[in-house]
């Protein structure tokens, strides 16, 4: 499945950005791998309403774009881990803050604590 993309016939920062990390998955793949690098089983684990292949098409999309990084190591069985880059790592205040003003904005509701590590 071909990436959605909002034609940018301004080059506009914004609308570049929500390209790249913009839709329903890919802020909270990289919210999860800011405390570290995790395997594909346990971001299945912790996002328990995507599926395998959605992930897959979100990972890959998030590395094509320098996001993150998928490691490969030399074991049997094989195993991949996911990590975020420095340009991912930089992400982290821009969500922070998002969740911030979530949280200022609506009160009424009872979130759970979200634990964003900005490095």
């Amino acid at each position: 499945m071909p990436r959605k993309v909002i034609e940018n016939p301004n080059s506009c920062t914004l609308v570049h950005a929500m390209n790249m990390i913009g839709g329903k998955w890919k802020p909270i793949i990289i919210y999860l791998l800011a405390n570290g690098a995790l395997r594909f089983g346990k971001l299945l684990i912790f996002i328990p309403n995507i599926s395998k292949k959605v992930l897959t098409q979100q990972l890959r999309e998030l590395e094509e774009d320098g996001i993150i990084i998928r490691q490969r190591f030399a074991e049997t069985p094989p195993r991949v881990e996911y990590s975020l880059s420095e340009r991912g790592k930089g992400l982290l205040p821009v969500l922070k803050q998002l969740s911030m003003w979530t949280e200022d904005n609506f009160k009424s509701i009872e979130f759970e604590a979200c634990r964003i590590v900005t490095l």
